[in-house]
């Protein structure tokens, strides 16, 4: 049986590191049962822009955001396991953020929100656990920011789920990664109506959120990638605006016609906030260093993935994670893929990724100690 739409209301104050918001809600999806020992759960984080709309089903056939990875007969399958996907605390999809309504005020949080941080979004899921009565999970998973959020997960409650898979993430962000996402931030906060995020409904920064996607598409491809889709092929002449700083690249088209797509699905705020929220993100603060906090990790199995060609989160920063958490007390298994679309290829390179999930999800436990390693 599967449900969706569902919020969990937090009643009463959710302290968050930077502050604390009254009774906020948690949207969320869920797929599959759970069996009779109630230790089939898997906990799937998102990134910055999905919604809890993983996969299609009955009640919501449109595709989800992971459908070729999530659904019967699939990497996770939801006739084996119980699936529940959280929507980021700060979203604008269900959950609360700075796009909802303080119960205070009567009006919208916009930056009276406190600041966001990784923790926060991660206890905000666990919070949805322990609302369904669970005590225990078999994973927790996720990709991009909700990599990121996985681990923490695993650090702030070790007790709670026995693997762990983060795809695509860091345990502290990069320099490079917060300089992209600094630069996004401002092409939205230097638009006029931005207004200091007092916009309203009717007037948003529809051209700051452009280019703040614009270069968002930059980054989560690769340079190798756009060479052999676009290479320097023009527009059709009667595509051509005649303007002479106008679009006449292929290159150039493709980036619009995603930004666009983007505009008016996704507060402005919200993703000034995640955003942000990913850059705070430093797994040495619950242990010193990176090496002592990922040793208080709690999941006895770890799947940890990534890209050569990610220059948003560089490959390297996920074999850290590996080495860090094969500690000799767990199964570790990282495998960087030579796929081509960069760090968005979690979402399009599912022949990739795919034999992988499939592989940990359904295999039996290696010894542990033993890092396996692979670069395909």
């Amino acid at each position: 049986m599967t449900t969706t739409h569902l919020l969990h209301k937090i009643h009463g104050q959710f302290k968050m590191r930077n502050g604390s918001i009254t009774d906020p809600v948690i949207a969320y999806e869920t797929w599959g049962e759970l069996n009779f020992r109630q230790d089939n759960a898997i906990l799937l984080f998102t990134g910055l822009s999905p919604s809890a709309h993983a996969a299609s089903s009955s009640s919501n056939p449109s595709a989800g955001w992971w459908e070729q990875m999530l659904g019967e007969g699939k990497p996770i399958d939801t006739h084996k396991y119980y699936v529940i996907c959280v929507n980021s605390l700060g979203s604008c999809y269900g959950s609360t953020g700075p796009a909802s309504i303080n119960p205070q005020s009567g009006q919208r949080y916009r930056l009276d929100f406190p600041i966001i941080t990784i923790e926060d979004i991660a206890r905000a899921g666990q919070s949805v656990v322990e609302s369904l009565g669970l005590t225990r999970l078999h994973a927790v998973v996720g990709a991009s920011m909700g990599g990121m959020t996985a681990l923490a997960h695993s650090i702030l409650f070790p007790q709670i789920a026995e693997a762990l898979v983060s795809i695509s993430a860091t345990a502290r962000a990069g320099p490079y990664s917060i300089a992209v996402r600094s630069i996004q931030r401002e092409c939205i906060r230097r638009d006029p109506l931005w207004d200091n995020g007092n916009y309203t409904a009717d007037a948003e920064p529809v051209n700051g959120m452009l280019m703040a996607r614009k270069l968002g598409m930059m980054s989560y491809r690769s340079a190798a990638e756009f060479e052999a889709r676009f290479g320097r092929e023009m527009i059709p002449e009667e595509r051509q605006s005649g303007d002479p700083f106008g679009i006449d690249f292929e290159v150039e088209s493709y980036l619009d016609a995603h930004a666009r797509k983007f505009i008016g699905t996704f507060d402005a705020n919200c993703y000034l906030y995640l955003s942000r929220a990913m850059d705070l993100f430093d797994i040495a603060e619950h242990g010193g260093s990176v090496e002592a906090a990922l040793k208080t990790a709690g999941a006895k199995r770890v799947l940890v993935m990534g890209v050569t060609t990610d220059s948003l989160f560089p490959v390297a920063q996920q074999q850290r994670i590996a080495d860090g958490l094969n500690d000799g007390k767990r199964e570790v298994a990282f495998h960087a893929l030579n796929s081509i679309q960069g760090h968005d290829a979690f979402l399009v390179d599912m022949d990739s990724f795919r034999p992988i999930l499939c592989d940990f999800f359904n295999c039996t436990m290696n010894q542990p100690g033993k890092l396996r390693s692979t670069g395909q």
